[in-house]
């Protein structure tokens, strides 16, 4: 009689194996080593952080300030986030106990997830979003239920099905204003209508606002501080998009003292503390640095109409991003899907664009490409991938023809 065989044990967690890598590093790395290449992938911008910016983190290290800080952040860092949340968007935190300095917005949606997170609540994310929200709400053991959003009605969430989704075991919902990897903006009214679904279920608020200050038509508005969201949101932020700070990874919340503190708990244990080089530099950044942001601003504002115009005109529908620097065109009538479409694009003109399904599933149809590149490298581009489309349409015609 045969032995029955032994089966081996999975070496590795079941759920991480499940989890797809990252679309947007899977594009990025395609690219790595490769000539003539132009990338609209990551979403990074093209300017060298500030010298002032930079200089700051010099002079720490000139001065030996190469040490670990508080698992919370330098108090001058946190004092300077407090007073720049108060000054510009007009939202009082106390930097003593409601701010936590992390190592980019993305280690900040980390720890706030295992802090609030029981095993079987629900997280509601809106898409398409960031390649990291449902991942991370899974890791820390929530189920997530998605409210998908469309190019037709602006990529704005419908409230009546949001509300829908609302269960008893919903605990928090992911909102990012400005919007990746859409460029959209939520208007006041759109947020309070949220706040009133937020307010009715006792639901705790996730809002990334990293790309606020790339905001282009109106003004910003602060999720926090409309009416009774400031003890039920954690305002997720950072430094790496507006002063040209990924490299330094840094990053914060900002909440209801209890969630910061068991935040905190976490941070203390996976990460410690930012680097505190790195503190002084956001702290040069926040204090000195907006004219800086200004002068990226408006040459994002060229960008965003330049490459949306551009796009049209080759035959990719889409919407004028009013904020961030992502705009999300359709290539749903290529007839191929997004992976397709951007590996294709890739391999026969080098022009590097993010597929939409890294997104969420709403996002198939679309591509992400990001205007954080130089006029002409944009132009570049949208030369290419112009060749790119006419070179499609007669093979689909052809098709049609058969």
């Amino acid at each position: 009689m045969s032995p029955v065989p032994h089966k081996t044990p999975s070496r590795v967690s079941r759920l991480v194996e499940s989890l797809p890598p990252s679309g947007i590093r899977k594009f990025f790395d395609l690219v790595i080593g490769r000539e003539d290449i132009v990338s609209l992938g990551v979403g990074e911008p093209d300017f060298a952080t500030p010298w002032r910016i930079c200089e700051a983190a010099v002079y720490a290290i000139e001065r030996g300030q190469t040490s670990y800080t508080s698992n919370r952040g330098l108090i001058a860092a946190r004092n300077a986030i407090a007073d720049y949340l108060q000054n510009r968007f007009g939202v009082e935190y106390h930097p003593a106990t409601d701010v936590c300095i992390t190592v980019g917005v993305s280690q900040g949606i980390d720890i706030t997830l295992r802090a609030i997170v029981n095993p079987g609540d629900e997280v509601i994310v809106i898409e398409p979003c960031y390649v990291a929200y449902r991942p991370m709400a899974l890791l820390a053991g929530a189920e997530v239920r998605i409210l998908p959003t469309f190019m037709r009605d602006g990529f704005q969430p419908d409230l009546e099905r949001l509300e829908s989704l609302v269960t008893p075991r919903t605990k928090a919902l992911f909102l990012c204003n400005p919007n990746n990897p859409t460029g959209t903006t939520y208007a006041r009214a759109t947020l309070e209508g949220i706040a009133d679904i937020v307010r009715r279920h006792d639901l705790i608020v996730l809002s990334d606002e990293v790309y606020a200050e790339l905001t282009y038509e109106g003004e910003h508005v602060c999720f926090p501080t409309l009416d009774g969201m400031r003890e039920r949101t954690v305002l997720l932020s950072g430094f790496s998009k507006a002063w040209a700070m990924t490299g330094w990874r840094l990053g914060y919340i900002a909440g209801p003292r209890d969630i910061i503190e068991m935040a905190v708990k976490v941070h203390q244990y996976s990460m410690m503390c930012a680097p505190i080089m790195a503190q002084y530099a956001a702290i040069e950044a926040l204090k000195n640095g907006r004219r800086d942001v200004d002068d990226m601003v408006a040459a994002y504002d060229e960008r965003r109409r330049v490459i949306t115009n551009g796009l049209r005109a080759i035959g990719l529908p889409c919407i004028l991003p009013a904020g961030a620097f992502y705009v999300f065109p359709s290539i749903a009538h290529t007839g191929m899907t997004s992976e397709q479409f951007c590996t294709e694009l890739l391999n026969q003109t080098n022009v590097a664009v993010v597929p939409g399904n890294a997104f969420g599933e709403s996002g198939e149809g679309h591509v992400r490409c990001a205007y954080a590149a130089s006029l002409e490298q944009i132009r570049t581009a949208l030369d290419r991938m112009g060749d790119f489309i006419g070179a499609l349409r007669p093979l689909k015609n052809h098709a049609l023809a058969q």
